[in-house]
């Protein structure tokens, strides 16, 4: 299987392979007094879930500990032992879903792509569409075996604030800013383009609008997939939705800037444009 992009049915005619690994990747932005709460989506997994599929906890497992910035990218040696821990390794095919909008699956499926592993996927619609189509749940802990996963970086696929920087200042590099229009006319980084990642989504099943009008939403913008592009948010999580999706789309020069706009208005020296 190559595809990035699978549909519920495959899954559930697959969901007794002995090579699969399904995850739960979910977390939770719940509104709070000084802005966003941050929940692990574990106890929500613990209570339904795709039969077989373990829990992927990017709060606790897959961020550095040690960053200032939330979900900023672990080190090989921490996420080579989360995915081990967790049973994939070089013949396991990885698919990936969460309880929301993807941009939590797309993020760990990008943290895959980056330390070298490419046999992941995304579950089109994940969870809300393999529950309105009534497919079977669970409740019951993952059993997968310990794997042994050997990362091989791709320095090249995670952006720092001195890439885009580099890139804003050469101008031949595609800022793509992910958010909704209200935060991008906020708040961007000069030069941005804007896409947002809940756009390219069907409103009623959740799955990704099909390809050809996902290919029009980024000409629409000017962002063409052989162009050097990268992409960014709030934080680096909606950021990876889009480039899942330019990547499906044939894009093979993308990288997501990692801290994104908390890191880049963090830095009093960096610009910012509003309007």
């Amino acid at each position: 299987m190559t595809t990035h992009l699978i549909e519920t049915n495959w899954l559930q005619e697959h969901l007794n392979d002995a090579s699969l690994r399904v995850f739960d990747c979910t977390v939770f932005l719940n509104p709070g007094p000084n802005g966003y709460e941050v929940e692990s989506g574990r106890t929500s997994w613990e209570e339904a879930h795709i039969p077989g599929s373990g829990f992927l906890d990017l709060v606790k497992e897959l961020s550095d500990p040690e960053s200032k910035l939330g979900f900023t990218m672990p080190s090989t040696e921490q996420f080579s032992a989360a995915m081990s821990r967790h049973g994939v390794n070089g013949s396991t095919q990885v698919i990936l879903y969460d309880q929301t909008n993807t941009i939590w699956a797309t993020r760990v499926w990008w943290m895959l792509r980056a330390f070298g592993f490419d046999r992941a996927a995304i579950l089109d619609g994940g969870w809300q569409k393999w529950q309105q189509e009534a497919r079977p749940i669970s409740t019951a802990p993952s059993d997968y075996p310990p794997g042994n996963f050997v990362a091989t970086p791709r320095p090249e696929l995670i952006a720092s604030k001195e890439d885009v920087l580099a890139a804003m200042n050469a101008g031949s590099t595609c800022l793509l800013n992910t958010l909704n229009t209200k935060s991008y006319q906020a708040k961007r980084i000069p030069g941005s383009k804007n896409l947002y990642y809940g756009d390219l989504l069907d409103p009623e099943t959740h799955a990704y609008l099909p390809l050809e009008t996902l290919r029009e939403r980024f000409a629409q913008i000017g962002t063409k997939v052989d162009d050097r592009i990268i992409t960014y948010c709030g934080g680096g999580i909606g950021a990876s939705s889009n480039a899942f999706i330019l990547t499906l789309l044939g894009a093979e020069n993308v990288a997501v800037y990692d801290g994104s706009m908390s890191e880049w208005t963090a830095d009093e020296s960096l610009p910012v444009e509003a309007g």
